[in-house]
């Protein structure tokens, strides 16, 4: 029987970020292949950093997918854990470590049943910076499975262990990664006729940009606009010719997300005019889109924890939070739902530290109803 805190302990020493979770990918696949070992009805493969282990039914009607992101974060670990992160710099701060040793779990519990129907785990990479889910799928490697539901689910600090949290509709919002960089002319601050801010030009922009929420959002509708990195000029007295934005789009709707791109490119364009200067703007959307459930899947997987005797079930209001199994969900019907880790930091936060005692929860129930689909 896996030791499920010592295998999260292990995981959480190595974060890597996307793409480059070779450790991760080692252990992983050790894990898995003596779970797996000797069993013809199983198959195992790899693509980049990612695996997929696939499990035959005795009398397949369909496919059912279970999906854990593995990668972690730039983020200097802070909660002076025995078992803190090993690599400086990096921190599984978003609870990937979790996932990943509940996916374990119900592998492991899944080799335990008699399965009609097939069941693939998907570990995917890049959850956080390269969308991995779109590029798993867009690469063909889940082509061959013909998934026909795909469930996940997502640690949340605010809710205490023993809680699912989901809806019958969109549970976490779309994004889209912005870079803007304004071009001027530097000079002598004595001299501002001389040159051409872009520092001013950013700041007006930061300023004007918020109006996209105020004033062309419908209210009744939900949007995000936040720029959290400004960099522009060298020291006190001199006009800074270039100024570097890094910032956030996040929205309820595909629809919306696409409306306050095209309004926040026209205020950029116009304030780059207005002061003389060139801008240069990349959105990278890929495959964060809106993280939209199933109805009918959502339905039963809510009625089915309902009814579990220890599990407290919300029907729970969206978030502006962002995750690229949106993709997934635009193409396979399926379900994500939070998971409740109660601890005092939120999401990517240095010290984020869930509490243990969910994986003696988590995989006894989310097994079970896994073992519901599979019949």
């Amino acid at each position: 029987m896996l030791d499920l805190v010592q295998i999260r302990r292990d995981l959480h020493q190595i974060p890597e970020i996307g793409l480059q979770e070779f450790k991760t990918q080692a252990y992983l696949l050790k894990r898995i292949q003596e779970l797996c070992q000797g069993d013809e009805c199983i198959s195992v493969k790899t693509w980049r950093t990612g695996i997929l282990v696939f499990l035959k039914g005795s009398a397949p009607e369909k496919t059912i997918a279970w999906r854990t992101d593995i990668d972690g974060l730039p983020i200097l670990e802070e909660t002076g854990l025995p078992f803190s992160s090993s690599h400086k710099g990096f921190m599984h701060a978003c609870g990937h470590d979790m996932h990943m040793t509940l996916a374990l779990a119900l592998l492991e519990e899944a080799l335990k049943l008699e399965r009609k129907n097939n069941l693939l785990f998907i570990f995917q990479p890049a959850e956080e910076n390269e969308a991995g889910g779109m590029l798993m799928y867009q690469d063909g490697a889940l082509d061959e499975y013909q998934i026909d539901e795909v469930y996940a689910c997502h640690v949340r600090p605010d809710l205490p262990v023993g809680t699912i949290a989901t809806n019958r509709s969109t549970l976490f919002a779309g994004t889209c990664e912005v870079f803007l960089t304004f071009k001027g002319k530097g000079g002598h601050a004595a001299f501002p006729n001389q040159a051409n801010d872009a520092l001013v030009a950013a700041a007006y922009f930061i300023t004007q940009v918020q109006t996209i929420v105020s004033r062309n959002v419908d209210p009744i509708e939900g949007a995000v606009v936040t720029f959290g990195s400004l960099h522009a000029g060298t020291t006190n007295n001199v006009i800074a010719a270039e100024s570097k934005l890094h910032g956030t789009i996040r929205t309820l709707s595909q629809e919306m997300n696409l409306l306050t791109q095209k309004r926040l490119k026209s205020i950029a364009e116009g304030i780059a005019a207005s002061f003389d200067l060139e801008v240069d703007l990349r959105l990278k959307q890929g495959g964060y889109l809106p993280v939209e459930n199933n109805p009918t899947l959502a339905g039963e997987l809510m009625t089915f924890f309902t009814d579990r005797e220890g599990v407290e079930l919300i029907d729970c209001q969206p978030a502006m939070t962002g995750e690229d199994f949106g993709f997934l969900l635009h193409q396979i019907p399926g379900v994500i739902f939070w998971l409740g880790v109660e601890t005092a930091f939120p999401l990517h936060h240095p010290q984020m530290t869930p509490d243990e005692r969910v994986l003696a929860f988590a995989p006894k129930e989310i097994a079970a109803f896994l073992a519901s689909r599979l019949h």
